[in-house]
């Protein structure tokens, strides 16, 4: 039930709007003046304010300057028997929703009502799934190599360190850098990710230091690349052994200076990037067959992170399976299913080349193919299948 604060200093409108409102099925609080009024909104959450312009001690245009400012989100419409279109277009560019004449016609404020509480339930919607979308997974486990990247995570994400982080693919080199992010001083600026493997070598300079328009063929419009999207927050670079040496040389000249030049530009650019970057090869071995060069290692590698693989940290194993059984069943909007000790036990000593991305595919298709319990024979039927 939507809350609607009323207010008015004429008691009978008032009293209509309220009997009106209430029929409608709002819940409705009444404020005789824009003072009254303001404390009210400062002490309970309402879903749309309905505000009159002239009041004694604090007019409708004062509460407005003020609410909107304490509350943006609080959809705040405006009536008044002095309608104009200089005063309504000066409501609005205030931050009033809208602008309503007095007498209202009932049927257009109740739209307008409508129209606000389904605005701030789209904001209050947006704003949940940008946050569960922002929100960096846990680390999962207490095995000592876990709570040695967790201390290490703590020491330097403050810092402006460059860190490498090393390891498998699938042990979550990714998520050691979005918590080094998390943690750190620029955690309100963007952290930008690249797949170094994913992007073919003649397009990996334009994609991290962008490029100008007509600069080759397909350059149609100007392109800021990721260490411009970057800029004051975290850049991480995934799978850096896999890139070129000429790109090599171009991203130790901006860990260097600070700056890039845009494919096609002649412009510097300054930018302020904290570069955390992972791997799954030896850099070093890499170095020797001259594939990687020694001086960017050396850049890269301030911090050495190494995530240990699942086989390195099976007593892990129970607590990832438990969270990933309760994960996957939420998002398939089931009861979370249970496992059996000696089920358990099997998972613990299987080989796991795939690390924690395969024990998770492993779960999700127990979920679905196993029944209420997951038993041994299941891991014999869907997991170790010889």
């Amino acid at each position: 039930m939507a809350k609607i604060l009323i207010i008015d200093d004429e008691k009978a409108i008032r009293k209509t709007l309220n009997e009106i409102l209430t029929f409608e099925g709002y819940k409705v609080e009444e404020a005789l003046d824009g003072e009254e009024g303001w404390k009210l909104f400062c002490e309970k959450n309402f879903d749309v304010v309905l505000c009159d312009i002239k009041m004694p001690k604090m007019d409708g245009m004062e509460f407005l300057s003020k609410a909107t400012e304490y509350n943006p989100d609080t959809p705040i419409i405006i009536i008044s028997g002095h309608g104009n279109i200089e005063a309504a277009v000066d409501a609005v560019k205030k931050g009033a929703f809208d602008f309503i004449s007095k007498p209202p016609d009932l049927n257009r404020m109740l739209i307008t009502i409508r129209n606000a509480t389904d605005r701030n339930s789209l904001i209050k919607e947006t704003r949940t799934l940008k946050n569960k979308a922002n929100k960096v997974p846990e680390m999962i486990g207490t095995s000592e190599g876990i709570n040695k990247i967790k201390t290490t995570i703590d020491k330097v994400a403050e810092t402006d360190a460059r860190v490498l982080v090393t390891g498998e693919n699938g042990v979550g080199k990714e998520l050691v850098a979005k918590w080094i992010h998390a943690k750190s001083n620029r955690a309100h600026k963007p952290l930008i990710e690249v797949n170094c493997a994913a992007i073919p070598q003649e397009l990996i300079e334009s994609e991290l230091f962008g490029h100008e328009k007509g600069s080759f063929t397909s350059a149609v419009k100007q392109h800021l690349g990721k260490f411009e999207q970057a800029d004051g927050g975290t850049l991480f670079l995934d799978e850096v052994g896999d890139m070129s040496l000429s790109s090599q040389a171009k991203v130790l000249r901006a860990l260097q200076e600070g700056k890039i030049q845009r494919v096609g530009g002649e412009k510097e650019i300054s930018v302020d990037v904290r570069v955390i970057a992972a791997t799954n090869k030896d850099l070093l071995k890499e170095v020797e067959e001259k594939n990687f060069r020694l001086d960017l290692y050396h850049r890269l590698s301030v911090i050495l992170i190494h995530t240990p693989s699942l086989n390195e940290r099976r007593e892990d194993i129970p607590l990832l399976v438990e969270k990933f059984l309760e994960d996957i069943a939420k998002d398939y909007g089931q009861p979370t299913k249970k496992i059996n000790k000696d089920a358990l036990k099997a998972l613990q000593e299987h080989d796991w080349r795939g690390n924690i991305r395969e024990l998770r595919n492993v779960v999700e298709r127990l979920i679905i193919l196993a029944g209420p319990a997951i038993k041994l024979e299941d891991i014999h039927n869907y997991v170790i299948i010889k």
